[in-house]
């Protein structure tokens, strides 16, 4: 297993970007939109494998939003789930594809934070 990413909301989703180019020589990814919501991200590489998800939205104050895990494959997503529900660990979003093409679940740690499990 490893940390894929970690994600925060931002207010102003290209002066965010700018930021992390700036001062941390980050790279940038395609910007993503949702045809669903209004919403967009952007991940940006800062070199070291993890990557920082800044994502957009109407009405969502910045803070820091979720941590994301990789733990290999959608079968191990699909197993990680049904374990860790069958010991009550409150299941946020069962496991699906999403728009962005991850294969992810979320989960609710034992203090609340969000913890995106993904394939």
């Amino acid at each position: 297993m490893k940390i894929d990413h970690a994600a925060s909301w931002v207010s102003n989703l290209e002066r965010a970007c700018a930021f992390y180019e700036r001062w941390f020589k980050a790279t940038t990814g395609p910007k993503y939109s949702s045809a669903k919501r209004p919403f967009t991200s952007c991940f940006l590489s800062l070199g070291s494998g993890a990557r920082l998800e800044l994502m957009a939205s109407p009405g969502e104050p910045p803070r820091m939003a979720h941590i994301a895990v990789s733990v290999g494959s959608r079968e191990a997503v699909d197993c990680l789930i049904e374990e860790m529900e069958a010991a009550g660990v409150p299941v946020v979003s069962r496991p699906r594809l999403t728009g962005d093409g991850y294969y992810e679940a979320v989960v609710a740690d034992s203090e609340g934070n969000l913890v995106e499990i993904t394939s």
